[in-house]
């Protein structure tokens, strides 16, 4: 009987499905008010449509999703995801996030129209969404108007920086475009394009202590041109800016973003992204 039952037990965690045993490893995430999402770009750049994307993200465990402009939203429905989607798009959207219990947190990097009108749109679907967070490059002349929205809907507004001489990819620029802003509007630090203009990543988080809204979370094989390689197998320190995240009491998401690779070779990196993501959570939370 009792070889029995250790075949039983043995077979129930063979079978535990992914999707639990991730959310079964975020527990350290969670006590420290950091959640795990993907950008769905990272499958959406191969052409995988969002349905398909969120299904993939219920497999390997994370709960959040980034959504991007543009993506398909599935192969039946090839409707663009962004705030031109129709109605029923909407609602079938939320419906496959239910199914799939994934959150979305976030939407970008999208431009933000000029005119008043244009953007309270972008952020009429966004609370229909409930999207905490849109990610952008504005221009310098939309501070004040972002800022007014972000505080009216509670919506804040991320500043992402594309590699040098893209317009944000110092983090001084976030410092200086934001300063006359409520803490709604600031930046969304891309570590892994930071090391692609030359720049530390865990200084540049020291620089932005107090205005990072989220991160779109990258580790590089070397600085400079470099691509990604799973969190914690790279050159950005990955422990090291963990452990400056967290003395700085950031709560909020961490966006996998993966910007090589395609199929399963790519499900496994963004896999094992979020394993090293949960150790490294783990043994963080104990200090």
């Amino acid at each position: 009987m009792r070889t029995w039952v250790k075949c039983i037990a043995l077979v129930s965690m063979l079978t535990l499905s992914a999707a639990a045993f991730g959310q079964q490893q975020q527990t350290g995430a969670r006590q420290l008010g950091w959640r795990l999402a993907c950008q769905a770009y990272t499958f959406g750049r191969n052409g995988v449509t969002l349905f398909d994307t969120l299904d993939i993200l219920k497999d390997v465990g994370i709960r959040n999703v980034e959504l991007f402009p543009g993506q398909k939203l599935s192969k039946d429905n090839p409707v663009a995801v962004g705030p031109d989607m129709p109605k029923e798009a909407i609602e079938a959207l939320k419906a496959k996030l239910q199914e799939v219990r994934v959150r979305p947190v976030a939407f970008g990097v999208t431009g933000v129209p000029k005119d008043e009108a244009g953007a309270r749109k972008l952020f009429e679907w966004a609370k229909t969404m409930e999207i905490g967070i849109i990610v952008s490059e504005p221009g310098a002349d939309q501070f004040a108007l972002l800022d007014k929205l972000a505080n009216e809907y509670k919506i804040k507004v991320a500043l992402h920086n594309h590699p040098k001489p893209s317009p944000y990819w110092d983090p001084q620029v976030v410092l200086d475009r934001s300063k006359d802003c409520s803490k709604l509007v600031g930046a969304c630090a891309d570590t892994g394009h930071w090391a692609r203009s030359g720049l530390t990543p865990v200084d540049c988080i020291k620089k932005l202590e107090g205005r990072i809204v989220e991160f779109h979370f990258k580790d590089l094989n070397q600085m400079g041109n470099g691509h990604d390689v799973p969190w914690g197998t790279g050159v950005c320190d990955f422990k090291a800016m963990l452990k400056e995240i967290k003395r700085q009491g950031f709560k909020g998401a961490f966006s996998i973003e993966y910007e090589i690779g395609k199929d399963d070779e790519l499900k496994e990196n963004v896999r094992k992204c979020v394993q090293n993501f949960a150790a490294a959570c783990e043994e963080l939370a104990k200090e």
